[in-house]
């Protein structure tokens, strides 16, 4: 995987250079081809001025070329310069040509109509192997005795050419040259890159469940790879942090199990080592069905806590009043209430809203039967329901002993604020109820808050959206 990073990089930087190169190459090519060919023609048509007036200058109308008299080697020297010159007549007869020429310009007789009716006509040919640049100049506007002659001058493209595969030549050894040095650019920068990626994947490929307490240390001289590193080992402290609290689940869950187990194996085989009466085989069963309740409520518990955790406790809005809600409950714990001596006390107020009556029910009663069973003999639980703008506000206090120093605490699941708070009165709690409560109010996207009171007891406040946008529909 690191070397194909590299090598696609590698190579994506390199075809993006190589295509600009390329582009400017080809414009710089374009750009002096015509450059050369403006000059070429302007220095053609120059000669065929002065040519053309050296030509029509005897009043007799005889033609001679102004040319420099050369030798045959001093003639070959210059062979590159603009020295092809000849005069037609209209009809395609040779009248006069340079005297460096040994045959005749090539002739197209179209252009030289063309010409023959006034027109500048420009013309690249071939002659003698070589490729020429032709004008074919109108004599007619330099005088009536020239009507029907016209003038052809040319000259060779073969230096033109030479410089053009020259800067060619250069221009693709500096596009390979600049490709080679930006494929190996782009390399080193995809190994520097991608060397701390590597180290982050060493050092988190490390870390197992028996050493979640260890952080990415890898070096990163950017702030995208430190912000990267930050982010894991935030997301490492979030996963150390619930891993821890589930093993402490784990084991707490197993202890709560184990408890009653326990209790039960004991009892039954303590009455299983001699025969007994009926009535304390009686006691030995109604011991065991308790235990048994007990498991069987630990078992609900921790079914509704997993279907939280697993995101399948899904709301399911219905319009209701939270007021006959608790009305209901208060009414179910009335009886409890009263055999241990206390009372509960309700203060409603119209709260009308969007909630899932079922799991708002199962919450109340949590927090409703928790204070009853904390409460102490005569004292009162007091439940309030109202709205507050946007937001049903439940909330449960009782006089009991309170929550003690770590409130925020007391929705872990198995937690035990002391010994005062534990099992209250012979009561078998188990120690999930206030963690149902919050995930309740969690999966209504509420919240839920406790603290002691001002004269002491415990408060619990639960808040919830009215409107339960987010619920999904009431089930038929």
């Amino acid at each position: 995987m690191n070397r194909s990073f590299r090598v696609q990089l590698a190579w994506r930087a390199t075809g993006a250079v190589a295509l600009g190169l390329l582009g400017i190459a080809a414009a710089t090519l374009f750009t002096l081809r015509a450059y050369l060919d403006s000059e070429l023609d302007g220095s053609i048509l120059n000669v065929a001025s002065i040519q053309a007036a050296s030509l029509t200058e005897p009043a007799s109308g005889a033609m001679r070329f102004h040319e420099w008299d050369l030798t045959p080697d001093e003639a070959v020297s210059v062979r590159d310069l603009v020295q092809y010159a000849q005069v037609w007549q209209s009809d395609g007869i040779s009248l006069l040509r340079s005297q460096y020429m040994t045959t005749d310009l090539p002739l197209d007789i179209a252009h030289l109509a063309r010409a023959g009716a006034g027109e500048l006509v420009w013309a690249d040919m071939e002659w003698q192997g070589m490729a020429i640049r032709s004008l074919f100049y109108p004599l007619e506007r330099m005088g009536q005795l020239h009507e029907r002659h016209v003038l052809q001058v040319a000259a060779p493209l073969e230096g033109r050419n030479q410089l053009l595969q020259r800067v060619t030549a250069f221009l693709g050894l500096m596009v390979l040259l600049l490709s080679a040095a930006t494929f190996a650019g782009a390399w080193w920068l995809a190994e520097r890159s991608v060397r701390p990626v590597h180290e982050v994947i060493g050092q988190a490929e490390a870390i197992g469940a028996g050493s979640l307490d260890r952080r990415i240390q890898a070096y990163a001289d950017t702030l995208e790879y430190r912000h990267l590193v930050e982010v894991l080992n935030t997301m490492l402290g979030r996963i150390q942090r619930a891993f821890d609290a589930q093993r402490r689940f784990t084991a707490d869950a197993s202890h709560e199990l184990r408890s009653p187990l326990t209790a039960m194996r004991g009892e039954l085989e303590i009455a299983l080592r001699r025969d007994r009466a009926s009535e304390e085989y009686r006691q030995v069963l109604q011991s065991t069905l308790e235990e048994v309740v007990r498991l069987s409520t630990i078992t609900e518990d921790l079914l509704t806590l997993a279907r939280s955790d697993s995101g399948a406790m899904q709301p399911r809005g219905e319009d209701a009043d939270l007021a006959d809600v608790v009305e209901r409950i208060a009414a179910r714990l009335g009886p409890l209430a009263q055999d241990r001596g206390n009372r509960i006390e309700t203060d409603l107020h119209p709260s009308r809203g969007r909630f899932d009556v079922s799991l708002v029910g199962q919450l109340l009663w949590n927090l409703m039967d928790n204070a009853v069973k904390f409460a102490p003999a005569g004292g009162r639980v007091e439940v309030t329901a109202r709205r507050e703008g946007d937001e049903l506000v439940l909330l449960v206090a009782d006089d009991g002993p309170g929550f003690g120093p770590d409130p925020e605490h007391i929705f872990d699941r198995f937690y035990r604020a002391d010994r005062a708070r534990t099992r209250p009165h012979g009561s078998a709690g188990t120690g999930l109820g206030l963690a149902i409560v919050k995930a309740v109010a969690e999966a209504h996207q509420g919240s839920v808050s406790a603290a002691d009171g001002a004269r002491g007891g415990a408060r619990v406040t639960v808040r919830l959206p009215a409107a339960g946008a987010h619920l999904g529909p009431e089930e038929a």
